[in-house]
């Protein structure tokens, strides 16, 4: 099997950056300083930030697609991030250490699929699912939280 895993585009998050603790609050965004590692997981460069480093906490919409599985949730984004991650046929660290939730997709963005996986074991449910080939991608969130983690498409 092969896929891969890629940070979101930092482009929507860019404006954010710099911005004063007022400003971002009006966008409903909050900067927090990482007191320690793992806590604070970039949902752009796919890694565990560095305690002393600024993350911004902001709603994203995770599935914009045209069904009933629409969804958004709060995501830390390294303050600066610049370049998405992109992990072929190995899984990022923030994944491999959480406790995390697997949902499978179609191309209608139908949920086909999901289940519950110690990161360390991600790679046999991943197989499990694209085994199907109704499904077309796969989201993983972060169980305990329920925060969006990463997307996984076919590689």
């Amino acid at each position: 099997m092969s896929y891969v895993i890629q940070g979101i585009d930092p482009a929507p998050f860019r404006r954010l950056y710099g911005m004063t603790d007022e400003a971002l609050a009006a966008e409903q965004v909050v900067r927090f300083t990482v007191e320690k590692k793992p806590d604070a997981p970039c949902r752009v460069e796919l890694v565990d930030v560095d305690p002393g480093e600024a993350v911004l906490l902001v709603n994203h919409v995770h599935l914009p697609i045209a069904s009933p599985y629409r969804s958004a949730h709060a995501i830390f984004v390294r303050e600066g991030a610049e370049v998405p991650a992109r992990f072929e046929n190995r899984i990022p660290e923030p994944l491999a250490i959480r406790l995390l939730s697997v949902r499978a997709f179609d191309g209608a963005g139908m949920m086909t699929d999901a289940d519950v996986v110690e990161g360390n074991a991600l790679e046999p449910l991943m197989a499990r699912m694209f085994a199907d080939p109704a499904v077309a991608y796969l989201h993983v969130h972060n169980a305990k939280r329920g925060c969006f983690a990463a997307r996984v498409d076919r590689g």
